[in-house]
């Protein structure tokens, strides 16, 4: 199916995740689909280490990293320092038995993912953790130094995210936990219209309806969960004072929410950088459930302009320094 048009365009970011609380439940459910499905079990250690193509970049990373962190190694075959450091993640991977998945990356096959990560050299060794991207380290390093980075960021998967990891059985065939795609459930399309309907009259609370409505059926429906971000944000922008928004947020710089609203406004007026650069700043001088609420909104962004847009991708890395 293709998208309708709506207010704004992009592609739902699987990677999106609204909170560290929703990130863990995700996982949770992304394991309990897999279980319902007949998928689940231990993987072999050869599930461990994959090769990774755009194609394939976001069943294979983003949605993976829901239950696992995913170590991206960006590699090339004329590369020296490559083929020193990549046989030693690979070895990593077995030994940390599931606690983390390696996706090698070839730059030379796979441009794109190389611009919209930012990778200016190789090797460059980046992580996925509940669909967010932190950048590890660039060109060579040593095996203690990995290691702890790798420790580092088991960590963080395990007490932000809730991600443990999967089970290895090493007399496990490879790709035996795979399950076969499901069917999508559906179709939705008079509900999916319904949503444009509302969207197109105003009606943001009934688009948002809507689309939680397909979504309460189709967790993974794309088209539901763009819809759902677009229309919540208009939801929240109705009946605002632009000028007294923008009066409170630059009064007012260590308020969260004014900085919040101020984010919505910037984004619903097309000033992209704008809202990203304006929430970022906020994570980096607030704590606890203040930095939560930004990041949170944060993410919510992301899903509203897509992905795949370059502004999205440096906002994130943005987002991993000011966090990590």
């Amino acid at each position: 199916m293709q998208p309708r048009n709506m207010s704004m365009s992009g592609v739902v970011d699987l990677a999106a995740v609204k909170a560290a609380q929703e990130a863990k439940a995700k996982a949770e459910q992304a394991r309990a689909e897999s279980a319902r499905q007949g998928g689940g079990g231990a993987v072999s250690p050869a599930d461990l280490v994959i090769d990774v193509d755009e194609a394939g970049f976001e069943r294979d990373v983003l949605q993976r990293s829901a239950e696992v962190p995913v170590v991206i190694d960006f590699w090339a075959e004329w590369c020296e320092p490559c083929k020193q450091l990549s046989p030693l993640l690979e070895r990593l991977a077995v030994e940390y038995a599931g606690r983390f998945m390696l996706a090698k990356i070839d730059v030379d096959a796979n441009q794109m993912l190389m611009q919209q990560f930012g990778v200016q050299g190789i090797p460059a060794v980046f992580a996925v953790v509940a669909g967010q991207a932190l950048p590890l380290f660039q060109g060579a390093a040593g095996e203690a130094q990995i290691r702890e980075t790798l420790d580092q960021l088991v960590a963080v998967a395990e007490q932000r995210f809730g991600l443990t990891g999967l089970t290895v059985d090493p007399d496990a065939e490879p790709g035996g936990a795979q399950s076969a795609p499901a069917e999508p459930a559906g179709p939705y399309d008079a509900l999916l219209e319904a949503a444009v309907q509302a969207l197109d009259a105003g009606d943001f609370g009934g688009a948002v309806q809507a689309y939680q409505n397909v979504l309460s059926e189709d967790p993974a429906n794309m088209e539901a969960k763009l819809g759902l971000a677009q229309a919540e944000l208009l939801q929240r922008v109705q009946g605002l004072d632009p000028q007294q928004v923008r009066k409170d947020a630059a009064e007012k710089p260590a308020d969260v929410q004014a900085q919040i609203a101020a984010a919505d406004l910037d984004l619903v007026g097309g000033h992209v950088e704008d809202a990203f650069g304006r929430l970022i700043e906020t994570v980096q001088r607030t704590v606890g459930d203040d930095r939560d609420a930004v990041r949170l909104r944060l993410l919510e962004l992301f899903e509203v302009v897509g992905g795949e847009d370059p502004r999205v991708a440096a906002a994130r890395r943005a987002l991993a320094r000011a966090l990590f």
